[in-house]
């Protein structure tokens, strides 16, 4: 079970700010100012602003900490918070976490070698380089709620915060673990950026997912923390339970290092995987959060491996790309997704896929067009697609339907 969830995003740094502006169809992607854009061919960004670091920890604390580590514990403490949990010591031992991580705490490095390379009179702290390592913000976070269970960090790119979801779900599942955090932190980075910029997989006019003008994706940034707990511990303490993981599917395409494997196979078998594990039929998705980058390749082999697993059904599938929105958040997209399709499960809306203006005759499924939209759902899915072929899906079900 779901029962608790944190974020910290473009549009919001705490649900209910979050969800109410991905029903209003606001964009968070704006012009980046935590380092210079001026040499590259985009320049927006989902970045986080309004966070104000300084009200969430003390100044001693905040010098060891990357920008990474600051979301991925404000979300935590949000998804704790919530979750209305209050542990005694001997259930720490069946406490564990797992976190996605992509670009982690570079941010901070690279603050501390401009600062030596453009020979700055103050030399930079070396507490910048602690954050370096991906399993920084799992440490954190694990070493503030004094977690004594299952920890460790998964680094699959894009889909590496959805895979943490998972192995947390196999922790509850095979008895490893009662209580797992999960999700990811991850923090936009001037190397990231002009590794994707060298690419010319951004699109400087802003995300456009399954738009035929699309040019790329947008990065962004932020944390999306999920707290998940065993069915009858959470009834046992009356836990408010936000939905329910039933499976998922992860698998390989070992096709590209960076792009899809055209068919669109690989993306039906992670699909697929996932409503076998989750014994779902696919006449009974109602909704599916699509990876939904904007880059003209994935959005079309997305499509096309949604065709393959639902048939003629995938046209009656209501689909849509937060990403639009909030940028594409790579180590923490999937955690941020995740609970975007929680919440649609839960309240019944559907988040609209903005900046869509130009059908593409070869993406012709419903994306949910720049307008959200009211249905009863019941079961979603959550998609995320990485770099290596690295693909992962979440199966989700409604606490309604239970």
């Amino acid at each position: 079970m779901i029962t608790g969830m944190g974020v910290v995003s473009a549009v919001g740094n705490e649900l209910p700010i979050f969800w109410q502006s991905l029903k209003e169809g606001r964009t968070g992607l704006k012009p980046i100012t935590i380092f210079d854009t001026s040499g590259y061919r985009s320049h927006n960004g989902g970045e986080v602003t309004g966070l104000s670091p300084e009200r969430h920890f003390p100044f001693r604390e905040l010098r060891r900490l990357s920008r990474c580590d600051q979301f991925g514990i404000i979300a935590a403490r949000e998804a704790v918070k919530s979750s209305g949990i209050e542990l005694d010591n001997g259930e720490r031992e069946r406490f564990g976490i797992i976190l996605g991580a992509d670009s982690g705490g570079i941010f901070s490095v690279e603050k501390y070698f401009r600062a030596i390379y453009t020979g700055a009179r103050k030399r930079p702290s070396p507490s910048l380089l602690v954050s370096f390592a991906l399993a920084t913000t799992t440490d954190h976070i694990a070493q503030e709620f004094d977690l004594h269970g299952p920890r460790t960090t998964t680094a699959t790119v894009c889909s590496s915060s959805s895979a943490a979801i998972a192995f947390a779900y196999d922790a509850i599942a095979y008895g490893e673990a009662e209580l797992m955090i999960a999700g990811g932190s991850d923090s936009l980075c001037e190397v990231t950026y002009a590794g994707f910029n060298s690419l010319r997989a951004i699109d400087p006019e802003g995300c456009r997912p399954f738009d035929k003008n699309r040019q790329g994706l947008s990065l962004g940034e932020g944390a999306g923390i999920l707290l998940l707990e065993e069915l009858e511990h959470a009834k046992a303490r009356g836990a408010r339970i936000w939905g329910e993981v039933l499976g998922y599917g992860v698998c390989a395409e070992a096709h590209h290092l960076t792009a899809p494997e055209p068919s669109g196979e690989g993306i039906a078998r992670a699909i697929s995987l996932a409503l076998e594990e989750a014994r779902v039929s696919p006449n009974e998705v109602e909704y599916i959060n699509a990876h939904g980058t904007g880059t003209p390749m994935n959005d079309l082999v997305e499509t096309k491996g949604i065709k393959i697993v639902f048939g003629n059904r995938a046209y009656e599938i209501p689909m849509s790309s937060i990403k639009s929105m909030i940028g594409h958040c790579l180590g923490s997209a999937g955690g941020i997704e995740a609970i975007a399709t929680l919440l649609s499960l839960h309240e019944g809306v559907i988040p609209p896929t903005i900046n869509y203006s130009t059908p593409d005759p070869e993406c012709d499924l419903d994306y949910t067009p720049n307008e959200a939209r009211k249905k009863d759902i019941h079961i979603a899915i959550s998609n995320s697609f990485a770099f290596g072929g690295n693909n992962v899906c979440l199966v989700f079900k409604g606490t309604k339907s239970r």
